[in-house]
């Protein structure tokens, strides 16, 4: 049989990254992430897998990110039942991330079931707990870069740095089987990073393939070209800038490598005398243990700017695990640094922080990763006069700042640069994981490059590719059904919309003088439901 491509997430969304590859002697998956972003595109979460977990006889894992391994513990809880493959470092950093999404999946559903009693509604179960979380963890198995292995019977495999976080990979892969002409050989990019990164080299891969997939995360921006060294005196300047102002500093961080980039500047910067020695909180248990299994592979990281016997110790820092220390910041008095997850603050203790702080004049709140459309993060971001936090309405008054440069992520120069050195590419170039926007801006910017416009492939959310080897053929992209998500509520859905319409409500009427016209207004938006 010819092989098939399905593309069950990473597909018109920048998160939920899961592809299958069908062939004559199984199914071979790459990833299986959560989905991040609106409530709608969160809700894929909740929903039953497009396919059956049963029948998935290997999973390879590009990296150790949520949004690309956060729906390991259901499929393995569904069903599944074969090897999870991933290099030394994804595979520990797992083994801390996994069991700490679990509980954020059975806190968050806590709180929902709460309310969902008040209200009278059904409650829900969590997408798995942390005890599945662990028990999936006993079918991951190491593999080393650069190596090939056999993953399952028609498939061989071979890991590149990716250089996007500690132990991130492409994966190239042959596919093929007794009585092919030859396998499809492909190449999934991951996330790839930028060329200017602490602790990674470069991305690297062959070139000359069937088929590659490329994430295209940024593919509609560039990043100012920014050192190391000049990274690092942004930082300094937002920090001077935020004790200047006299509040807190909040940073929104994901757990894994953006938290120990930072520390690690931070901590610089503290050595050179350049930024005032202050209390710096890291609080978030699941980043504290991301930063040991980075002590751990210290001697694999690149450019660190200190003994590696002294990373990430500095008597300012502080590490906070514990319900109790966390609550215990807020005494803090004469502005601190408070770095917690999640980096978009859609979850973690960051919406506390937030809370405690958006409102508040003298505080910044200093953005350095992407924001994905529907977050909190990026209604912030996007410059609200209030934002919703646990049900409540928060006034924007906080300094928002956003610093570009800590992006784990290649920019659009840098993913052409990578797709051209793969090249030649002669059956089909797929662009993934990325917003619709972002793709169509990378494809025409590849095309100018010289890639033929009929190669290049932006599928959907569910389609499905056959992946022939004849050059003379583009991939077919063949929608499977309906898709999950209309492609429209992808980045921002009803759920957005109405959020956003009662903050305005609250306001208008804050607004009037008097409580006629509150009345007549209220009025008129009854008789509009009534119609």
């Amino acid at each position: 049989m010819t092989p098939e491509l399905v593309f069950h997430g990473g597909a018109g969304t920048v998160t939920g990254s899961c592809y299958e590859i069908v062939h004559a002697d199984g199914r071979l998956m790459i990833d299986c992430g959560m989905f991040q972003g609106n409530k709608t595109v969160r809700e894929l979460n909740y929903r039953d897998f497009p396919f059956d977990p049963a029948a998935i006889d290997t999973l390879l894992l590009t990296h150790a990110h949520i949004d690309h391994t956060g729906l390991v513990p259901k499929l393995v809880k569904q069903g599944f039942r074969g090897k999870i493959h991933a290099t030394a470092p994804t595979k520990d950093l797992a083994s801390f991330m996994l069991p700490d999404s679990g509980y954020i999946q059975e806190s968050e559903v806590q709180r929902l079931n709460k309310r969902n009693r008040r209200r009278g509604r059904p409650e829900v179960e969590p997408i798995y707990t942390r005890k599945d979380a662990e028990a999936c963890l006993k079918q991951f198995t190491g593999v080393d870069m650069e190596r090939w292995f056999e993953p399952m019977k028609g498939i061989q495999a071979r890991y590149w740095n990716a250089g996007h976080i500690l132990g991130s990979a492409s994966i190239e892969l042959k596919v093929g089987s007794a009585g092919t002409a030859r396998p499809v050989h492909m190449l999934f990019s991951g996330d790839l990073g930028p060329d200017e990164k602490v602790f990674h080299l470069e991305p690297d891969a062959p070139a000359g393939f069937d088929y590659i997939l490329c994430e295209s995360t940024y593919g509609d921006r560039e990043r100012e070209d920014a050192t190391v060294e000049e990274r690092r005196a942004a930082l300094k300047r937002e920090i001077l800038d935020a004790d200047q102002a006299g509040g807190n500093l909040v940073i929104p961080a994901f757990a894994v490598e953006r938290t120990q980039e930072l520390l690690h500047d931070i901590g610089v910067l503290m050595a050179t005398g350049e930024i005032p020695g202050k209390p710096v909180f890291l609080d978030s248990p699941l980043a504290s243990n991301a930063t040991k299994v980075f002590i751990e592979h210290a001697a694999t990281l690149d450019d660190i700017a200190m003994d590696e016997s002294e990373l990430f110790k500095n008597p300012n820092f502080s590490f906070t695990s514990s319900v109790e220390e966390s609550k215990a910041i807020n005494n803090v008095k004469g502005g601190c640094i408070i770095m917690a997850a999640s980096g978009m603050c859609d979850a973690g203790r960051i919406r506390h922080h937030l809370r405690n702080n958006l409102y508040k004049k003298n505080a910044t709140v200093l953005f350095v990763g992407y924001q994905a459309p529907g977050t909190l993060g990026s209604f912030i971001l996007s410059g609200e006069e209030a934002v919703r936090i646990h049900g409540r309405e928060v006034k924007v008054n906080a300094r928002i700042r956003r610093i570009g440069n800590y992006s784990a992520h290649a920019d659009q120069g840098e993913l052409i640069d990578w797709v051209k050195e793969r090249l030649p590419v002669h059956a089909g170039l797929f662009l993934t994981h990325g917003d619709d926007k972002a793709r169509d801006v990378l494809k025409k910017h590849l095309v100018r490059e010289g890639v033929e416009a009929e190669r290049v492939v932006l599928p959907g959310l569910d389609e499905r590719a056959r992946l022939t080897v004849d050059p003379h053929r583009k991939p077919a992209a063949i929608r499977e059904k309906r898709a999950r998500v209309a492609p429209a509520d992808m980045a921002t859905d009803w759920y957005n919309d109405y959020a956003s319409l009662l903050l305005k409500l609250g306001r208008k009427l804050e607004e009037m003088q008097d409580g006629d016209e509150r009345r007549t207004l209220l009025q008129k938006m009854r008789a509009l439901l009534k119609s």
